[in-house]
């Protein structure tokens, strides 16, 4: 536990002393998180929990990674302003497919005593008669309580509607955790700090049903210096999976960390010892840019593998050092042959290399000297971009401002 709160993990808990003497008896103990499958892919913002598994393994206990494949049919109201999008059973399983893969890079998985193990809450909720779990588990429940919690006031002082599906979250979630500790002998629910209302519920739930001694730890929600939410960028969320975002636009995400959170990120998104984090984050001015590649490195090596992890550092190195017109590891589209024959207006192209959200962003993109066409700047939003512009690689290269790049190949 020392090491989780020297770190950063820990922002509250039920009871610390108590969860720390159970967790150093010396004997394995099974603690969860629970991920709904709003997505086909996680996104950094899930990183602090995730982290948090691989240390609770590392340091001797069992994690267990919870899909919601039940609870992603209600929507956890945690956090939103509106419902979320009612997905269904097919989507909900494509989801969990997608993000499966995601924990086996940061979890070792298997039948021992410390390995993870995997379940899916649609298990045991799918079968729930109404009826009797409403006599059974909600006559623990007080609305009047429940009111009070930040899920549901957010929605109700922003005249926002909260349907009796979504109301209906957090008992479920609290079943979750009664269910685990039943079938797993689990002891703890870790999350983040939204859901600490949801936590304290299964916790009390196991205690007042079971007799069962839980407990419940929270990590903060973690927003950079300049106060944005984890993982979102100008050009949406930062992706777990390959498929979702390449590792050099990975490793370029943690590259470009602010100077004020680097320590911090360090020693959430790192193992890096805390010595060798203490010298990183003593570094100022340029020398801050070496902490901040140690940074991407050791991020992206945890998600994507050293391998990986190593070209998109050496891509990079490349493509801002060297001042190498292209570079292989670059992110890249194909263009049809005939497209460059006739000749793609340089703001429509931006767009489909996915440098501009919109031809509007483009343009004004242009119009302000962002864009650079084979390290060029674009002087006029229609000028054409043809074959004749492929360079000596056979590539054109497309840039939005001095860190985003695009490899454009005839296709």
């Amino acid at each position: 536990m020392r090491s989780v709160h020297a770190r950063g993990f820990v922002h509250q808990c039920t009871d610390a002393a108590a969860l720390d003497a159970a967790l150093s008896a010396g004997t394995p103990r099974a603690a969860y998180i629970g991920f709904d499958c709003t997505a086909d892919s996680l996104h950094v913002g899930s990183l602090v929990p995730i982290m948090l598994l691989r240390r609770l393994q590392q340091s001797g206990h069992k994690p267990i990674v919870l899909m919601g494949g039940g609870t992603t049919k209600v929507g956890d109201p945690s956090g939103k302003d509106e419902a979320r999008q009612i997905l269904t059973e097919e989507i909900i399983a494509a989801n969990m497919a997608g993000i499966r893969g995601v924990f086996e890079k940061y979890l070792t998985f298997g039948d021992g005593p410390t390995d993870a193990v995997m379940v899916n809450n649609a298990d045991w909720l799918d079968r729930l008669e109404y009826i009797p779990f409403l006599r059974e588990f909600g006559r623990h429940f007080s609305v009047n309580r429940m009111l009070s919690f930040d899920s549901v006031k957010l929605r109700l002082e922003r005249e926002q509607p909260l349907s009796f599906l979504e109301f209906n979250y957090m008992i479920l979630q609290a079943y979750d955790f009664l269910e685990l500790s039943r079938r797993m002998g689990c002891i703890l629910q870790m999350g983040g700090s939204d859901q600490w209302g949801n936590i304290v519920n299964g916790v009390e739930l196991g205690r007042r049903v079971d007799e069962r001694t839980l407990f419940g730890l929270t990590s903060p929600l973690i927003t950079t210096a300049g106060g944005e939410k984890m993982g979102k960028t100008a050009r949406g969320a930062v992706w777990l999976n390959a498929d979702r975002l390449g590792p050099y636009d990975y490793y370029q995400f943690w590259r470009n960390t602010a100077d004020p959170d680097v320590g911090r990120f360090l020693r959430l998104f790192t193992e890096l010892p805390e010595a060798e984090i203490a010298r990183l984050e003593s570094l100022r001015d340029a020398e801050i840019n070496d902490a901040k590649k140690a940074l991407a490195l050791e991020a992206t090596a945890l998600c994507h593998g050293a391998d990986a992890a190593a070209a998109a550092a050496e891509t990079a190195r490349t493509t801002f050092e060297d001042g190498a017109q292209s570079a292989a590891g670059l992110p890249s589209i194909g263009m049809a042959r005939d497209a460059l024959d006739k000749g793609v207006p340089a703001f429509e192209l931006l767009v489909a290399a996915g440098l501009a959200a919109s031809n509007g962003e483009a343009r004004r993109l242009i119009r302000g000297g962002g864009a650079r066409l084979n390290d060029a700047v674009i002087g006029d939003e229609t000028q054409p971009v043809t074959g004749g512009d492929l360079n000596a690689d056979g590539v054109i290269k497309l840039s939005a401002g001095r860190k985003r790049h695009v490899l454009v190949r005839p296709a």
